[in-house]
């Protein structure tokens, strides 16, 4: 069994796309539309995040995604650069693990994880 993709259900497809491409680094895949609903999928690396938009579907609340990065600072850089602020952190876990999170358009909660001590 192998992970394939992660589904977040947005209200403006577009919208979220930019923002997953400018922040995270993703590109289009590929678009394809199920029954009412317009799909596209991101992809970087080996991580694959499916956006959702249209049907009767609501925007999901209660999850969040989490990415691991090398260092935290430069994902803080990137989103204060652009007047966006985390919404929780950056804080340092007992396992000396680094997290931040942010909200991406449609509120959904993004976690970046800094596992390793940054260089300095």
């Amino acid at each position: 069994m192998r992970f394939h993709h992660f589904a977040i259900e947005v209200s403006d497809l577009e919208t979220s796309i930019a923002f997953y491409q400018k922040y995270l680094g993703l590109h289009e895949e590929g678009r394809l539309q199920f029954n009412e609903e317009n799909i596209v999928f991101l992809k970087n690396n080996n991580f694959r995040l499916e956006l959702i938009s249209g049907g009767h579907q609501q925007v999901s609340q209660g999850v969040h995604i989490c990415f691991e990065v090398d260092t935290n600072q430069q994902v803080i850089s990137s989103f204060n650069e652009n007047g966006i602020s985390a919404i929780e952190g950056p804080c340092k876990l007992k396992n000396g693990w680094n997290i931040v999170f942010y909200q991406g358009p449609d509120n959904e909660v993004i976690e970046f994880l800094q596992t390793a001590k940054a260089d300095d």
